[in-house]
């Protein structure tokens, strides 16, 4: 199992917006440079991101992208789920009527506990505070500057 480079960058960036919230709009040109991110690939994500409100856009000359609610209420598995749907890892999880095994399927049932779990951990994290987790390592590590 693994989480997709599109879930990985998206919440790196949306971490990102979360440490600018209300101080106004970034620019995405801005978001991939520092998030070392293609502004194509950016320009992708951003609008699923979008179409579940997580972030608006801002036109004009001071445009950019925002979150469209405080930090506090958007948590990872809104993110996760605004890019690849509801959490699920087999496909009877989902539709039981994908399998016809599913009544007496042990592995489904652990497939439903690890779903939960995941679920669970990724209901339970906000970006308010994966940015207090970022200002802690920042300030357990200073960055070094040579000359």
């Amino acid at each position: 199992m693994k989480i997709s480079t599109k879930i990985r960058y998206s919440v790196r960036a949306m971490v990102k917006l979360a440490t600018y919230y209300g101080k106004g709009p970034m620019e995405l040109r801005e978001i991939a440079k520092k998030e070392n991110i293609s502004l194509k690939y950016l320009e992708q994500v951003i609008n699923p991101l979008r179409a579940a409100g997580l972030v608006k856009s801002i036109r004009g000359s001071k445009g950019g992208y925002s979150l469209a609610k405080p930090p506090s209420e958007i948590y990872l598995y809104d993110v996760v789920e605004a890019l690849e749907g509801p959490l699920n890892l087999i496909e009877c999880l989902r539709d039981p009527k994908a399998c016809q095994k599913v009544p007496f399927c042990v592995t489904r049932d652990v497939w439903k506990e690890v779903s939960e779990a995941i679920s669970k951990i990724f209901h339970s994290i906000t970006l308010e505070e994966m940015v207090n987790r970022q200002r802690e390592k920042e300030g357990s590590n200073p960055p070094m500057y040579q000359i």
